[in-house]
């Protein structure tokens, strides 16, 4: 499933030469758009591996879980900080859960 980008929240990025989610998209798939905000160029080829969530700094970007993991209206999405990770995951049902996790710093 491809990435679901909150316009509302997606600043692009301003004054880099490619936004963050483009920079770190392992398929080379982020791009930002005419409206200068960041798009999937083909969403069927996007493998779900997340980096463009962990690396947004607005918090715009939350992964779709697929219909055979979540149901419609499950999603997830992530706020990266230097020490730590934090995953907000919600399922069919709206609640939402939160995870916490150390991240791996040199």
């Amino acid at each position: 499933m491809p990435p679901k980008i909150d316009k509302n929240l997606c600043n692009g990025c301003p004054g880099r030469e490619e936004s963050r989610c483009e920079e770190i998209c392992p398929g080379d798939l982020m791009t930002r758009g005419s409206d200068g905000k960041s798009m999937c160029r083909e969403d069927r080829d996007c493998w779900d591996c997340m980096s463009c969530v962990k690396a947004c700094p607005m918090n715009a970007i939350e992964t779709v879980l697929p219909y055979q993991l979540g149901y419609y209206g499950a999603g997830m999405k992530a706020v990266s900080s230097k020490t730590r990770i934090v995953w907000k995951c919600r399922d069919i049902n709206g609640v939402e859960t939160v995870y916490s996790f150390k991240t791996r710093t040199d």
